[in-house]
């Protein structure tokens, strides 16, 4: 397997404090005596990626810290997984954490920007209270405004936050609340999601939880842009753009350490073992999955599209670049520096279908 070069690395922590109703993630409510073990297998699973990867001095370009919920995992609990990575960290690396407002207080957040972090993620997801109640977030909408500028205050370069819609009974007044009261904080990213209903969640058995209402997402995507913030993506909109997120949709390769956690390289996806105890006990049971040539155009046609990254005109077979032109012809693709791009990405998975033919 050839040389990874330059590599994104993504971080799982599974624990959270309670279980929203809508995460179809990997997170447990239980278990957080395990911590300690799991961080050791954490970095043990990374020495054995670095080495799959080859990584190189300052190879890695971006950190990403997801969950679950990192903010439940002490700052010191962290310190052996800095210690491995810092060689590989370019001088310039985007080092994000997400983190949940109840629980990334003030020593928590002075102990990840100590580390290196310099990129906040707060699952923040609306301001209004009862919203907060039935999505089960345990923060109130003084704790997220809280967090942020207590992230603010101690220096932290790029705060991010997120928001959900389509919930029922989210009307233009409460969303334009919402997003005004993220304006109103110190942030240069919003990531804004729409309300899907997956299975094995809470919401699962209650589908009516979500509402279809196109215009009020496009309502959505409206507001945010009119307030200054580029949407770069279908979901991501900010003055910063993570480099990150930018990553995954271009399919770079990345290594994922942790339960639960996806890893990509060239073409292969690796898989850890996804329950907290059995990853402990054997952190380097990994399933492999080989991509297709065809595989890997599919997705770089759907991420594309869902994104200003777009698709390099040079990819597409004779048939796709004829219907790509056809798209052209009717406004609803545009074609910049050999890309073909999407102004519509809420049409993104249409037009990929039709590409695709």
């Amino acid at each position: 397997m050839k040389r990874a070069g330059k590599v994104l690395l993504y971080l799982h922590i599974p624990y959270c404090d309670s279980k929203c109703h809508y995460c179809s993630f990997n997170s447990y409510v239980d278990k957080f005596d395990t911590r300690k073990s799991y961080m050791e297998a954490l970095c043990g699973q990374l020495a054995f990626e670095l080495e799959r990867f080859d990584a190189q001095p300052a190879s890695i370009e971006t950190l990403f810290i997801g969950g679950g919920t990192p903010s439940t995992i002490d700052p010191e609990l962290y310190t052996p997984v800095f210690e491995l990575i810092t060689p590989y960290l370019a001088k310039d690396a985007e080092m994000t954490t997400e983190a949940n407002p109840n629980s990334a207080g003030e020593s928590w957040l002075r102990g990840m920007k100590a580390l290196g972090i310099n990129r906040i993620s707060f699952g923040v997801q609306s301001f209004d209270a009862e919203k907060l109640k039935a999505l089960n977030r345990a923060h109130s909408p003084k704790e997220a405004i809280g967090a942020i500028e207590t992230a603010d205050r101690l220096g932290f370069e790029h705060l991010s936050l997120d928001l959900i819609y389509n919930f029922r009974g989210d009307t233009e007044a409460l969303l334009l609340s919402d997003i005004e009261q993220a304006f109103s904080l110190p942030v240069d990213h919003i990531s804004a999601y729409e309300l899907t209903i997956e299975a094995g969640t809470y919401f699962a058995e209650q589908p009516n939880k979500r509402q279809e209402d196109e215009a009020l997402a496009r309502f959505v995507t409206q507001a945010i842009r009119e307030k200054g913030f580029a949407q770069y993506e279908i979901s991501n909109f900010g003055r910063y753009q993570s480099r990150h997120n930018k990553g995954y949709w271009k399919l770079e390769n990345y290594i994922g350490a942790g339960a639960g956690a996806v890893g990509f390289l060239n073409d292969t996806r690796f898989y850890p073992q996804t329950d907290i105890d059995a990853y402990i006990n054997s952190p380097l049971n990994i399933k492999e999955e080989r991509l297709t040539a065809d595989e890997l155009l599919t997705e770089r046609i759907f991420l594309g599209l869902r994104s200003d990254i777009g698709i390099e005109k040079a990819l597409l077979s004779s048939a796709m670049q004829h219907r790509a032109d056809d798209l052209l012809n009717e406004n609803k693709l545009l074609f910049s520096s050999g890309n073909y791009l999407n102004p519509d990405f809420f049409l993104a998975d249409e037009i990929a279908l039709y590409l695709l033919g």
